[in-house]
């Protein structure tokens, strides 16, 4: 970030706004991805030698840059995001091309302040990934042949996974009405598993535990620790986007409800919904203008259909299969102790 902000300014002082919009974004988070990629390293590196002195090791800095890529390259896809779902607020603070769109305002500069602020915002978004890129090929320099085309392969699906999975989210969201509720579970699952939870968790520890040099046999090990562990993860965000305190997660309550998201939770509630809770969802849910009181109901509504409790199963069982996978690891005592404690704030976050 400190290299990017000193290019921008050499550029011109206008130019700031940008690198100031970036780093009111990166302070906050709970750098689930920077962690998991740091500890996926350290348990490659231990492996079968517990002695190893991680924090006097080689690659330490490597490591540290690939944590600063996955953060930076979270950011472009926040900021992008935002813009899709027209959101105000991101990590309790205004979502960057809000911030964009009250500079253009305040200044009473020449145009439409909220089509400055998506322009501004898009540019962001493809600056982070720049500086993203920045800091995943000073790691890749390091690597040996073998080990760099595995890291490689692993950045590219990645973006490719969040990409797409995006697109299907998007997709879903416009085309549900043509989307049968026999099917709207899993579609919402696949959304789930390509856009956050191979993304947000799977890829980060499988980079680090390619560039600690683990085998595949451990890099597969730490996928099936890693991906259900994905799947509650985004769970639990469909319920504290709907159910979550504004205060707390940083985002109006009830949000995805206006925003009208596709999640495995309303998918749920349509499947067990009779005639008249499928009216009410129909003609409610996607509606930007939803009062509180509404979202109260909505709220009651989704509950009696049983999906809560139906997510919040999924949420259990996805955790028990990432401790039985940590169970069969054999980890360094540090890691395993560690990679639980995510397990625990994964599962039972309230942000």
């Amino acid at each position: 970030m400190r290299a990017g902000h000193a290019d921008v300014s050499a550029i011109g002082r206008d130019a700031e706004f940008l690198s100031t919009v970036a780093e009111s974004l990166v302070k906050g988070g709970k750098r689930f991805r920077a962690r998991l990629a740091y500890w996926g390293w350290r348990a490659a590196v231990t492996y079968g030698d517990p002695s190893v002195d991680a924090d006097s090791h080689p690659q330490v800095d490597a490591v540290a840059s690939l944590a600063a890529g996955l953060e930076l390259f979270h950011a472009a896809a926040l900021v992008h995001d935002d813009i899709i779902d027209n959101s105000d607020t991101r990590r309790g603070t205004v979502a960057a091309h809000r911030q964009f769109e009250t500079l253009h305002a305040d200044r009473n500069y020449l145009g439409n302040s909220a089509e400055y602020g998506r322009s501004s915002a898009i540019l962001l978004g493809d600056l982070l990934l720049a500086w993203a890129d920045d800091q995943f090929l000073s790691v890749a320099i390091g690597l040996d042949a073998d080990r760099r085309n595995d890291y490689r392969a692993e950045l590219r699906t990645m973006r490719t996974d969040v990409t797409a999975g995006q697109f299907l989210d998007n997709h879903d969201s416009s085309a549900w009405q043509t989307i049968g509720d026999d099917v709207a579970v899993e579609r919402a699952q696949r959304v789930v598993i390509y856009k956050s939870a191979k993304y947000s968790v799977e890829a980060p520890i499988a980079l680090g535990a390619i560039v600690g040099g683990a085998s595949p046999a451990l890099v597969s090990a730490l996928r099936a620790f890693a991906l259900p562990l994905g799947f509650a993860f985004q769970m639990r965000d469909d319920l504290l986007g709907v159910f979550g305190d504004s205060e707390v997660t940083g985002k109006p309550a009830g949000d995805d409800l206006r925003e009208g998201k596709r999640t495995v939770l309303l998918a749920m509630a349509r499947r067990h919904a009779d005639r008249s809770t499928l009216s009410v969802l129909d003609e409610l849910i996607g509606d930007p203008t939803l009062e509180d009181d509404q979202i109260t109901m909505l709220r009651a509504t989704l509950t009696s259909t049983g999906a809560v409790d139906a997510v919040e199963d999924l949420i259990s069982r996805s955790r028990e299969r990432s401790l039985r996978a940590l169970d069969e690891l054999a980890l360094d005592s540090a890691v395993d102790r560690e990679l639980r404690g995510l397990v625990d704030a994964v599962t039972n976050r309230t942000v």
